[in-house]
């Protein structure tokens, strides 16, 4: 990639140069802040992630994982995080998706207490995407932005009381191709950081709220300790008192299950809630148990919250995140609303039954994906509440400890041809989506994430590898896949139509889910070879 000096002031290289269009988003100030940044702590990051690739070589040699030994005075400690600002301590129903002006807008405006602006598994980060959302978030805070239909001239503007706003960053494994230090492209979580706090903290302060950051993908307690730092050195070098920055931390990789004690301690000045990212969850289990043949799981659309190694993994977080006094988030409900009355129905009776489970097993607060959920999933939370503003008093000391075992049980359930072939339609779609700048797509009654991609292609490939059955009887392998694949994506055009088929990237998709099905390793996450077609 070519790099272009945008300034002798600080040691960021940009490629393409700042557009007018683009200048307020990234001004002289805020590259300043960020080259402090990314000089402090980018050069750490291939470290933690090297130190990733080193334990799950540990995993594919018959490793399983667990609660560490050498961490356990910190799981025994009497201890607890900094605090909660006012404005968190009731979460009972949070909305999240990407920072596009107009779900800004109506997401501020749903019947929820937060919304999750995402930059990650939601988010396709084309170049002018990223500058786009954070211009939105700024303009959402300053209570300036408003947004006219083009089509239909339908306006857009903010409620009085809009919903409480919390920024969600990149996962560390993915970069900022468009922004180099020395060389290499930078770490897209600090971009995303520097960008949000350095423009957004003053008034956040100001309007009564303040700096609120989710953190995705975790793994290990050493990367909590490396946010924190983070965290701290933004604090100090803006003169704000230590804990002003507030994060909450997605527990979606099955290796930081087993640490959530740690990173809470680790972030304790710092974070306020641990949250239950159950689709990367999922995905991770296939991931890191990916050599070991009697944990395949089986069609994700079995794999709910009631199966007993997700159950055991709400309860776990639920009592940990209360023992210390942080708030335990429930995941996502990834239904969106159907047209059809009785289609509906079961979709809001789902709704419900997915949230009283969380409701009773001590959740604070939930996820939805679509306004139109919000109430119902509001509705069960409001009364499991009652009078209270979040379930922290619920503690589940007097529950049997929760065991490596029990979090790492294998998963009843068939696997099935019909399975299979939703599978590769759903993340062929995907695929196609976020290649072409969408990362929050509706499929087949879903709002589907990468998350949920992810979960599609990584259970195949784990089918193929150990050569499963299906519930006919027939083997899955390569051949059988590929032939899948060919079949699957003529019942793509049909669907879809042959203009918008051809009109898009079908074919590209198809051609990278074959190739991250089939290969011999399997690839991290989806969203790096895909990053490398974005703009």
């Amino acid at each position: 990639m070519g790099t272009q000096p945008v300034s002798s002031r600080h040691a960021l290289q940009l490629d393409p140069e700042i557009t007018k269009n683009h200048q307020d988003v990234l001004s002289e100030e805020a590259l300043i802040f960020l080259s402090a940044l990314v000089e402090k702590f980018a050069d750490r990051v291939p470290g933690l992630l090297a130190d990733r690739v080193e334990k799950q070589k540990k995993f594919d040699q018959g490793e399983l994982p667990d609660f560490l030994p050498d961490t356990a005075s910190v799981r025994e400690g009497d201890w607890k995080i900094r605090g909660i600002p006012d404005d968190l301590l009731d979460r009972r129903l949070e909305i999240t998706g990407p920072p596009d002006r107009k779900m800004v807008i109506n997401a501020l405006n749903a019947n929820v207490k937060v919304f999750m602006a995402d930059f990650e598994d939601s988010f396709s980060p084309t170049w002018s995407g990223v500058l786009d959302g954070q211009r939105n978030l700024t303009d959402a805070i300053n209570r300036t932005i408003t947004f006219t239909n083009p089509q239909n001239g339908k306006h857009y503007e903010l409620n009085e009381n809009p919903a409480t706003l919390i920024c969600r960053v990149r996962g560390l494994h993915l970069t900022e191709k468009h922004v180099e230090w020395q060389g290499k492209a930078i770490p897209g979580a600090l971009f995303d950081f520097a960008l949000y706090f350095f423009r957004n903290h003053r008034t956040l302060l100001e309007n009564g709220s303040g700096p609120y950051f989710y953190v995705p993908k975790l793994q290990a307690y050493q990367e909590a300790a490396w946010w924190g730092e983070v965290f701290s050195f933004a604090e100090d070098h803006f003169d704000l008192s230590r804990g002003t920055i507030k994060a909450t931390v997605l527990i979606e990789t099955l290796p930081a299950v087993f640490q959530m004690n740690e990173i809470l301690h680790a972030m304790k000045d710092h974070i306020v809630a641990l949250n239950c990212g159950r689709w990367d969850y999922i995905f991770s289990y296939i991931k890191t148990l990916r050599n070991h043949p009697d944990r395949i799981l089986p069609d994700r659309q079995v794999v709910t919250m009631e199966k007993p190694f997700l159950n055991a993994y709400s309860r776990l977080l639920v009592r940990t995140c209360h023992q210390r006094g942080a708030m335990a988030m429930g995941g996502m409900a990834a239904f969106i609303p159907a047209k059809d009355p009785e289609q509906n129905a079961i979709v809001l009776e789902k709704i419900k039954n997915d949230k009283s489970l969380e409701a009773n097993n001590g959740h604070d607060g939930t996820w939805v994906a679509h306004p139109g959920l919000a109430g119902t999933a509001k509705e069960v939370f409001d009364a499991a509440l009652g009078d209270r503003i979040n379930q922290m008093d619920i503690s589940r000391s007097d529950d049997a400890p929760i065991t490596a075992a029990e979090l790492i049980e294998p998963c009843e359930g068939d696997r099935t041809e019909d399975g299979m072939r939703h599978n590769i339609r759903v993340a062929v779609q995907y695929i196609e989506a976020w290649i072409s700048g969408n990362g929050c797509v509706p499929i087949y009654g879903l709002m589907e994430d990468a998350a949920t991609a992810e979960i599609s292609r990584a259970s195949i490939w784990q089918w193929i590898k150990h050569g499963k059955s299906l519930s006919n009887g027939k083997t899955v392998t390569a051949e059988f896949f590929r032939e899948c694949l060919a079949e699957e994506m003529l019942v793509l055009k049909d669907e879809l139509g042959a203009e918008r088929y051809n009109g898009g990237k079908y074919e590209q998709a198809a051609a990278m889910m074959e190739t991250l099905t089939t290969s011999e390793h399997l690839t991290d996450f989806l969203t790096l070879p895909g990053y490398e077609l974005l703009d």
